[in-house]
């Protein structure tokens, strides 16, 4: 997942504002987690209302005071903002495991092509092998909280045997009764998997404006 911002440079959301530059540090960031890209910007007011329930999503799945071991989970922000003072503005809240782009990068714009992102707030959610789960996962994470996780983690399993934890022959999980509605669900077109962004997004909706 690390090769979507292999050559770039991403910066935590703490008060150092450590970077990200090396493959190395991207690939112990981002690779075996599903990772979700946050398209947003302070000046609209969708997602000012949205990034309270986000905050709580994020934070509730990889605080360790709400879990024992944070979720295999990471989040960039790719900011839509028009000016480097109103992206801060919106991180200044935001957790500070959050990752995000630096402003004059311009790969913020390229990433809501390649996504086809048409209105803010926009959650694409890439399974560990890169491909797409949900185009749009903002109504989702409003209405679910947490339990989105479960769900999106027992897709990108199916996608990806690679990222299911070893099984115990002798002892095996049991499927969940919902993972066969999960599997029809998060299913993608074997061309989205590949990252064609000549294809519309998988969650429907109309086009829109950007705010």
């Amino acid at each position: 997942m690390s090769a979507l911002f292999s050559g770039r440079t991403l910066l935590r959301n703490s008060a150092s504002q450590d970077a990200l530059d090396t493959e190395a540090e991207l690939s112990r960031q981002l690779d075996n987690r599903l990772v979700l890209l946050v398209f947003g910007a302070a000046g609209c007011p969708r997602t000012r209302a949205f990034a309270p329930a986000l905050r709580d999503f994020f934070v509730r799945l990889t605080d360790e005071f709400y879990v024992l071991r944070a979720a295999q989970l990471a989040l960039v922000y790719v900011s839509q903002d028009p000016s480097a003072e109103q992206q801060r503005r919106f991180l200044r809240d935001m957790p500070a495991r959050w990752l995000y782009l630096p402003f004059q990068d311009e790969l913020r714009r390229e990433l809501r092509r390649r996504f086809s992102v048409e209105r803010l707030p926009a959650v694409v959610v890439l399974e560990p092998g890169g491909a797409v789960l949900s185009r749009d996962a903002a109504a989702e994470i409003e209405r679910l909280g947490p339990a989105c996780f479960a769900n999106w983690q027992e897709a990108a399993e199916l996608l990806d045997r690679s990222f299911l934890l070893p099984e115990d022959p002798e002892d095996p999980a049991p499927r969940s009764l919902t993972e066969p509605l999960r599997r029809r669900k998060y299913r993608v077109p074997r061309e989205e998997a590949r990252g064609d962004p000549g294809h519309g997004d998988g969650d429907g909706g109309g086009a829109q404006g950007p705010f």
